[in-house]
């Protein structure tokens, strides 16, 4: 089934504590400032509020910020953005995934988690006309929703070009293994599942084989323990075709990649080979 566990929950955790400020914005990217905005404010477990209710077709910040306190048990606020298929309501799109326990690959059929990111922060994505839901996927149970619109653009807004891509398949990731920080990362899932986007800190290279050994294993904790304490994600789990960029700013060094997502059978994605050793420098 399509859900994070192990060392996922703290990465998100860490992530949106902003200990290493992975999702941060992204006004000075050439062409970000001109971009249309939607402001996500979140409030608690459900509250969420938005800025506007219609936004044109192509690229757009999306910029959340959170108050209140988090219920016990969260991983951390987070912003969610559903692209919902004509004819279909929330209501049928989340049932769906509660339905199944959880599983958001029961999502699908209904429509699309396109963006997925830790709040505070801004990411950037790119709309088609439709019927979208901004979430407050804070808690633990049924999210707190905002609908609006997106209606077709005569010029469309372009993305900032990015200085790399990752790219989550079945069952490993694409592109360089050395990323810049400070410079624009763009992260999309070319699978047919749900995949998520994470990068573990550790000390070096040697230890980060060592993680990903046990990793391999299922063995989550030991891995754990074995890392620095940094952590971002790229990409929370989110939906086929999703694609969100931000910029990086993480410390030098070397990070473990993976997916936390559980198949099936309960065996999480990482141990079907979807990790790999990423450096990161300046």
């Amino acid at each position: 089934m399509a859900k994070a566990r192990g060392i996922a929950a703290l990465v998100v955790f860490v992530a949106s504590a902003a200990v290493i400020g992975a999702v941060v914005a992204v006004q000075g990217a050439s062409g970000a400032a001109s971009l249309p905005t939607l402001k996500i404010a979140l409030t608690g477990v459900h509250g969420i509020s938005i800025s506007a209710t219609t936004l044109p077709s192509g690229a757009v910040n999306f910029s959340s910020t959170f108050s209140g306190k988090l219920p016990h048990g969260s991983e951390g606020p987070s912003a969610g953005i559903i692209r919902l298929k004509p004819g279909v309501t929330i209501q049928v799109a989340a049932g769906a995934v509660e339905s199944h326990h959880g599983d958001l690959d029961a999502l699908t059929p209904y429509g699309a988690l396109i963006v997925d990111a830790v709040a505070p922060g801004t990411v950037q994505t790119t709309l088609t006309p439709g019927n979208y839901v901004a979430l407050n996927d804070t808690g633990n149970g049924q999210p707190g929703f905002a609908p609006f619109t997106v209606t077709s653009a005569s010029s469309p807004a372009a993305l900032p070009p990015a200085r790399t891509t990752q790219t989550a398949i079945e069952f490993g990731f694409r592109g360089p293994t050395v990323l810049h920080e400070g410079t624009i990362v763009r992260a999309v899932n070319h699978g047919y599942l749900v995949h998520m986007i994470a990068l573990a800190g550790v000390r070096d290279a040697a230890t980060g084989r060592a993680v990903m050994a046990l990793l391999a294993k299922g063995e989550d904790r030991k891995a754990e323990k074995l890392t620095d304490g940094s952590f971002a994600s790229l990409l929370l789990p989110a939906s086929p075709g999703a694609l969100q960029q931000q910029v990086l700013h993480v410390k030098p060094g070397y990070y473990v990649e993976a997916c936390f997502m559980d198949n099936q059978d309960h065996r999480e994605h990482a141990e079907d080979g979807m990790q790999r050793l990423v450096r990161v420098v300046r």
